[in-house]
């Protein structure tokens, strides 16, 4: 698995999000409380909405066309919950952010 430098981590602090573009991947940082970083797909997977567009407050990212909500930590639907966030594989190496994009697919929900 090969890892690639997006950011630093002051780039993305606890409670906020960002959007970067990783080898033809939208992806969307988010650290959460306590200060965990997760990347997942930047697209909501509902209507194809840039969820940075959206809201962050700090355990949930809400997309702002149909409000739909992902839990931060795993990606998963809150609202609706038949759905969720491809979830890329993070590491941090001192001041780095690194995620992986191999294997990992933008998922697709129900319309």
């Amino acid at each position: 698995m090969s890892f690639t430098k997006v950011c630093t981590l002051d780039d993305v602090w606890e409670g906020e999000m960002a959007p970067f573009t990783v080898n033809g991947h939208e992806l969307l940082l988010v650290c959460g409380e306590g200060g965990e970083i997760k990347a997942f797909q930047g697209i909501c997977p509902h209507q194809d909405i840039a969820l940075s567009e959206g809201k962050f407050d700090g355990k949930k990212v809400i997309c702002r066309a149909h409000l739909w909500q992902f839990d931060a930590i795993t990606g998963k639907g809150i609202n609706p919950d038949d759905c969720a966030l491809a979830e890329y594989p993070v590491r941090v190496d001192g001041e780095d952010v690194l995620v992986s994009t191999d294997g990992v697919e933008p998922l697709f929900a129900h319309t």
